[in-house]
């Protein structure tokens, strides 16, 4: 069994990467693309330095757990990342934001277009074409005072 190792060389390294690299394409899942940078890492630091197979296997279970919390931190998103920080929350864009009311405020309880949407508004009374700010949101209901 000492003796494969000892015959382990550099190539063998990066033709392992490679395979791992390879099968990754095979079997998606970001692992082993890591392991397979590990091996030719490996591989590429052989070339340079002579070292022993079993200062190889160390650098590689080095490099292969070295590359979890690095991949773990490039695969985390950035808070923002969508671009859009109300993607999910429409109603909360909209506090804060005056629109003009389609139809009349009547008895607390309304309508409004926004956009290509109808929303209903509650608020005091007010007539068609006013100036309302939307000042509370509650799930698809808005709150709304005159601006």
């Amino acid at each position: 069994m000492t003796d494969m190792f000892v015959s382990l060389g550099t190539w063998n390294w990066l033709i392992f990467g490679f395979i791992l690299m390879g099968l990754e394409v095979l079997a998606p899942g970001v692992f082993l693309f890591w392991l397979g940078l590990a091996a030719l890492l490996v591989g590429l630091i052989s070339f340079a330095v002579a070292v022993s197979w079993q200062v190889q296997l160390v650098m590689f279970a080095i490099f292969a757990a070295a590359a979890v919390p690095v991949w773990r931190r490039l695969s985390r998103p950035s808070p923002d990342a969508s671009g859009s920080p109300f993607l999910n929350k429409r109603t909360e864009a909209l506090l804060g934001r005056e629109f003009t009311l389609e139809k009349p405020i009547i008895d607390g309880n309304g309508t409004m277009r926004i956009g290509d949407t109808v929303w209903r508004v509650a608020g005091p009374d007010t007539p068609a074409g006013t100036r309302v700010k939307v000042v509370q949101v509650d799930g698809v209901n808005l709150t709304v005072a005159v601006a």
